[in-house]
């Protein structure tokens, strides 16, 4: 029987391919376009959609990604848009003309509420001071995440292969793939050291598909458990927290409509608390956590509306399970392993390589540019720089001013390529690196002395910022090398 599906199988496929390379779709990138209604706004998404994708297909080419201008001269779109912005393409070009691309237009309204605090009671009923902070809930999408996508920034493909993976989960289950033949669970584990932007990543990812999924569902949430939580201090307990921490998740997961994102910050608490367990403190607790976890994701995967995210700052917690515990070593690994078994993608964070670094500190400088506390200069992306790298560094010592607009953009593009040289060397992640200008500005540029924008006065030079990035970076590679010796 299984021979026979298969030919017939590879027979429609053979039969259908000329047709569908035929398709002039095939040869067109997808190209979204995402529109933020304002809050107050009270029109029809489907209404705005239609509108905003009329506007987009009468231009001639968009370019990516980019913030689109020109509706803000129709009433209709101007009296409910904040912003249309072109965001993620598969395509490598700078820019598309219209006949390249499929757009998809996808609306927005950000909520402006803050996160709440869910809390698990102890089940003895022990009163307040025994209970538990099990997770916050962020209803999505929301103000408070906004621009957090675009913000981080890595050498590969993270983001995309992560919006490219949840995509390829709706369309098995909208085609009711036999999950005994085509199997997935919805679980992924991003490791790597801490400061490379893990749960940021998580948080941000939760964020655009709320957005991208809004003809989907009318609403998603964000839950982020506190692992720590789920080790109560009463014996026994521990279980019972995750168990009825599930059964609430899987009561939001009910509502169809809904899109559900579960961030398990911090997973190695897990392993931890096992290992210890194991030690010899109440060994049964920590194994009845884990095996309650497992269950409970098991019966997940078969819900199309939820998607499990988990982090790890140690490398070598996951999968290795404190090997030192001779007497225990192979059933933490087991263990360990089953959890990883688990996700579809496990995806090492690494430190920003140098061009990622580059483009974190020109996000930095030309931020603090258009808000008028440094001249405006034009700064080159990471792959001008680097023609510029290869053809002349010359222009690498140049200080002043008054030299050629172009000449000095490339001085500016190379001493920051230094820079991020540096910073690479130093292994600063992308937490430190977002803070490096805010050292500089207070420590050596003598911000003080600036007036913002809207007020009288200029903002500084670009290279008296330069000079004090360059100090700021030196400072803080002799504090970490003092910590470390």
């Amino acid at each position: 029987m299984g021979t026979t599906d298969v030919n017939v199988a590879e027979s429609r496929l053979s039969s259908e391919a000329p047709a569908a390379q035929s398709t002039s779709t095939l040869s067109r990138w997808t190209v979204h376009v995402e529109a933020r209604l304002k809050s107050r706004s009270s029109a029809r998404f489907e209404t705005i959609r239609s509108r905003v994708h009329a506007f987009i297909t009468s231009l001639n080419f968009l370019a990516l990604p980019s913030v689109v201008e020109g509706w803000e001269n129709q009433p209709d779109l101007a009296s409910a848009i904040e912003r249309i912005s072109v965001c993620e393409s598969s395509c490598h070009k700078s820019s598309l003309t219209m006949e390249e691309m499929n757009i998809e237009v996808h609306v927005y309204q950000p909520l402006e509420s803050d996160a709440f605090e869910e809390f698990l009671p102890d089940s003895n009923g022990r009163g307040d001071e025994d209970t538990s902070m099990a997770a916050t809930v962020c209803e999505l999408p929301n103000k408070s995440y906004e621009g957090l996508w675009d913000s981080l920034i890595y050498a590969d493909n993270i983001k995309i292969k992560m919006l490219d993976y949840i995509h390829a989960t709706l369309i098995l289950s909208d085609a009711n793939v036999d999950f005994n033949l085509v199997s997935w669970n919805r679980v992924v584990l991003f490791h790597g050291p801490p400061g490379t932007g893990k749960t940021s990543l998580c948080r941000a990812l939760a964020q655009k598909l709320s957005i991208r999924l809004s003809h989907r569902y009318t609403h998603a949430r964000l839950l982020e458990i506190n692992s720590h939580s789920l080790f109560s201090k009463w014996f026994s307990e521990s279980g019972k927290l995750v168990q009825r921490l599930f059964t609430s998740i899987t009561e939001l997961v009910e509502e169809e409509d809904g899109f559900v994102v579960v961030l398990i910050d911090e997973v190695e608490s897990l392993t931890a608390a096992r290992a210890g367990a194991m030690a010899g403190t109440e060994p049964s607790d920590g194994l009845r956590v884990v095996n309650t976890l497992l269950t409970q994701l098991d019966k997940l995967k078969h819900r199309k509306n939820v998607l499990i995210m988990s982090t790890s700052n140690l490398v070598k917690a996951i999968g290795n399970a404190y090997l030192s515990l001779l007497s225990c070593d192979l059933t933490c690994f087991l263990l360990d392993s089953a959890f990883i078994d688990r996700a579809d993608i496990v995806q090492y964070v690494d430190l920003p390589s140098r061009e990622a670094v580059y483009e974190i500190l020109r996000s930095c400088l030309c931020e603090i540019m258009n808000k008028g506390i440094i001249d405006a200069v034009a700064v080159p992306s990471s792959k001008e720089v680097r023609i510029h790298e290869l053809v002349n560094r010359s222009t690498l010592d140049a200080t002043t001013s008054t030299m050629d607009p172009l000449e000095r953009s490339k001085a500016v593009g190379l001493r920051l390529l230094a820079l991020a040289s540096q910073c690479r060397e130093k292994g600063l992640s992308g937490r430190s690196l977002r803070r490096l200008p805010v050292l500089a500005l207070a420590t050596y540029a003598g911000i003080g002395n600036i007036r913002f924008k809207g007020q009288s006065g200029t903002g500084m030079p670009v290279e008296v910022w330069l000079n004090g990035m360059e100090k700021s970076v030196a400072d803080m590679g002799k504090e970490r090398e003092r910590i470390i010796s």
